[in-house]
């Protein structure tokens, strides 16, 4: 292993780790700074299964009208972010547990993860750019983070062999743009992870002690009901 590729491993990563963590410190201190009030109206319902509703709306994709109109969505979803899990953890599996990737199985099963956030990212990009709803409402920043998240993918595809001795070139790669992110997310929209607790808490809790959270489900009216009471409302 060359000097370079051993210092972009370690050092460099841990450089880049202190300053999002420095940067994320000063983040939280701001966020705290705000003041919490209470909602004033009368309670309509529980503030606490509020919350819990809201901060478990990600993994009840009925409950979000996006995701349960388009369930395809939802997985994309679910696989862009198992991704996102994959290759981070690779980030530290591959210079400080080397011999999890020597077992293949393990290996291709990263691999298959990767390569499908990959593919999910890659499609996310189209639509971006095909569908002029979303056009509209895309900056400059969205574009960029979504294709730095696709080389991201692509580079972790390319290093999770870890296959050094054959070819440094893919590591090199996947820990350079490791340690750019690392550094390129705390200002980007991809740290919206970072807000997503205080969000879905002060939502839920709204809307919990004004009873719209947790959202109760209601069968359609049925035909017989909706036909008797046309006949009671007609002259």
């Amino acid at each position: 292993m060359s000097n370079l590729l051993r210092i972009l491993e370690n050092e460099v990563q841990i450089a880049a780790l202190i300053f999002m963590g420095i940067v994320y410190v000063f983040r939280l201190v701001w966020l705290f700074k705000f003041s919490s009030s209470k909602d004033k109206t009368f309670p309509e319902g529980n503030e606490r299964a509020g919350i819990a509703f809201s901060m478990m709306n990600i993994a009840m994709p009925w409950a979000m009208e996006s995701t349960r109109k388009n369930r395809v969505f939802y997985v994309q979803f679910v696989i862009f972010h198992l991704g996102v899990a994959a290759a981070i953890s690779a980030t530290f599996i591959i210079p400080y547990a080397p011999g999890v990737f020597a077992l293949r199985p393990v290996m291709w099963l990263f691999r298959l993860v990767i390569g499908a956030a990959c593919v999910v990212g890659l499609m996310r990009l189209f639509r971006r750019i095909a569908n002029p709803t979303v056009r509209l409402v895309s900056t400059p920043d969205d574009y960029l983070s979504l294709i730095l998240m696709i080389l991201f993918f692509a580079a972790g595809f390319l290093a999770v062999p870890n296959a050094y001795r054959t070819a440094e070139w893919p590591l090199i790669v996947f820990f350079g743009l490791t340690a750019f992110l690392l550094v390129y997310v705390p200002f980007s929209k991809i740290c919206h992870y970072l807000y997503y607790p205080f969000t879905r808490f002060f939502l839920g809790r709204s809307m919990g002690h004004r009873g719209g959270f947790p959202v109760k489900r209601t069968s359609p009216c049925p035909p017989q009901a909706m036909a008797g009471k046309e006949n009671s409302l007609a002259p």
